[in-house]
């Protein structure tokens, strides 16, 4: 098996997503849709689950001791209220460039003019949202041991914090429960690369899967909007976190890219940012430079509230549903449309397909009745999962990318490392010997 270990991740998720598409392909056109999805979700999708929850398994203990270990590795706490307010404040920017984008692009491609949504069988969608008041409270834990059980991640963040803190606060009373965190976040990521090994068969069984499933003929039917949503989260990945890292950092893109691309994979392939979460942890800490006490504390909070990638679907789907419907917007409504799209896209779960139920929120802007909202949902849903593909990969790009502009602007960034990424990061001896040196420091 030495010549796949041989063979960096990144190249064996991406030969196993494009492999999933021809197979997913040639089994809907031999056997038909029903068939070949019917045989794919029985003998093969089960690979797909079992990675999923694999990854899913990992997300509350990497949270809980990354977090913990990296507000222990800050040493002082006055810091980690420097670093929480650069990262919102980035996480806020980001989503108004996106915010913008959607809106650009929704104008320039018309996806919705001359739809005919006649035939799409409406969704039912929820048009009550939770207060901002409520939504802040349900972050405090109301017990701490619930919220690992449940997985509420933000609720997980927010202890993590606090005992964090507090073990600084003990001082050398504290120093051995700061260690044994430190030491668990050593084995949780030890474990990573282990589930990591499994990516490439996951990656193809959820792609085979979603192909056959859906074949190329839901995809003509809205083929502009598609377009529109993968060239807008380009242009932003491009426009926006290209930009930081070139012109803010002076950082070359390209190693930004490679460091990163097993977590894009794994984010193109699974669509949900949190299941994504220790692979992005992985790769900012080794191959990007990222010390551990700025990636344990901004990328788990962004897996949360930073989706520039919905925030501009939201936007793109808003002004689908009005040329669809004949609305008539003004730039007040635009506006409206910008700031509710940021909003929703902060409470938006990172699991596939979240966004798109968010809409109502967006569409309450200008007076759009459920009846009309549940016949939008009921039209884009069975196309959704391609799309929330492409805007979970630029929502984990856009973590990463704040994560690295915090760790420069903190002096917690290896730029060695980040220039020279190994070419296979879950391989140490791969790497020069003055990476190894770099890793253990």
């Amino acid at each position: 098996m030495k010549w796949w270990f041989g063979i960096a991740l990144w190249q064996r998720v991406l030969g196993a997503l494009f492999l999933g598409v021809i197979v997913g392909l040639a089994a809907s056109n031999f056997y038909g849709m029903e068939a070949a999805s019917g045989f794919l979700e029985t003998y093969v999708k089960p690979v797909g689950d079992l990675f999923i929850r694999l990854i899913r398994m990992l997300i509350v203990p990497l949270i809980l001791t990354t977090l913990v270990a990296g507000v222990v590795a800050l040493g002082d706490p006055a810091k980690l209220g420097s670093i929480g307010l650069k990262t919102i404040a980035l996480y806020f920017a980001t989503t108004f460039f996106a915010n913008v984008i959607g809106i650009i692009f929704g104008l320039v491609f018309r996806p919705g003019a001359g739809v005919d949504l006649g035939g799409a069988d409406a969704v039912p969608v929820s048009t009550e949202s939770q207060s901002l008041v409520d939504r802040l409270l349900t972050i405090v834990p109301e017990n701490p041991v619930a919220a690992l059980a449940d997985g509420d991640v933000l609720a997980v963040i927010f202890f993590a914090v606090l005992l964090g803190v507090g073990i600084l606060m003990a001082g050398k009373s504290g120093k051995m429960v700061g260690d044994l965190f430190t030491q668990a976040a050593d084995v949780v990521l030890k474990v990573t690369h282990m589930v990591m090994e499994v990516a490439p068969f996951g990656v193809f069984a959820l792609v085979s899967f979603t192909i056959a499933e859906q074949g190329l003929e839901a995809l003509r039917a809205i083929a502009i909007l598609i377009a529109a949503v993968y060239l807008g989260l380009f242009t932003h990945a491009v426009l926006v976190y290209g930009g930081i890292i070139r012109f803010v950092l002076n950082l070359p893109v390209m190693s930004f890219v490679r460091g990163m691309l097993d977590a894009i994979a794994v984010a193109y392939s699974t669509a949900s940012s949190s299941a994504t979460l220790p692979v992005t942890i992985a790769n900012a800490t080794e191959n990007l430079g990222v010390k551990r006490s700025i990636a344990g504390s901004v990328l788990p909070l962004g897996a949360t509230i930073n989706m520039d990638g919905t925030a501009l679907y939201l936007g793109i789907l808003a002004l689908f549903t009005a040329q669809a419907f004949g609305y008539e917007l003004t730039f007040v409504n635009y506006v409206l449309i910008a700031f509710t799209a940021a909003i929703a896209s902060i409470g938006a779960a990172g699991i596939p397909s979240a966004g798109l139920f968010l809409l109502a929120i967006v569409l309450q802007t200008f007076d759009v009745p459920p009846e009309q909202i549940a016949i939008v949902v009921g039209f884009i849903l069975p196309v959704d999962r391609i799309m929330d593909m492409a805007r979970t990969a630029l929502n984990v790009t856009g973590d990463a990318t704040v994560a690295t502009v915090v760790a420069k602007w903190e002096g917690e960034l290896d730029e060695d490392l980040f220039r020279h990424p190994a070419d296979t990061p879950y391989t140490p001896k791969a790497r020069p010997p003055e990476m190894a040196d770099a890793d253990r420091d």
